[in-house]
């Protein structure tokens, strides 16, 4: 965990150090890498033996709380949006 923290304030410093200058391959660069760590995250769980065979147990847990996520995500997008941004560019 202690490693992960460590990379991500790494990360923070070089976004800070480079703030100023316009990275044109960035936007491209974290696409491929969210691809993938999807593709790999994927992989795991494919080759995940006891997983796959106890996935009609875990499956509606799983899909309730995948639903329950991305629903919260939109609704707190949504308010966010509305109360800081709706009105920057009247």
């Amino acid at each position: 965990m202690l490693t992960v923290v460590g990379i991500l304030l790494g990360g923070v410093l070089c976004g800070f150090l480079l703030r100023k200058r316009k990275l044109k391959w960035l936007p491209g660069f974290i696409t491929v890498a969210i691809w993938t760590l999807l593709f790999a995250l994927g992989m795991a769980v494919g080759s995940h033996e006891e997983l796959l065979n106890h996935l009609d147990i875990i499956g509606w847990q799983a899909l309730l709380l995948s639903a329950g996520a991305v629903l919260g995500s939109v609704v707190l997008s949504g308010v966010v949006y509305y109360f800081f941004y709706k009105n920057r560019g009247k």
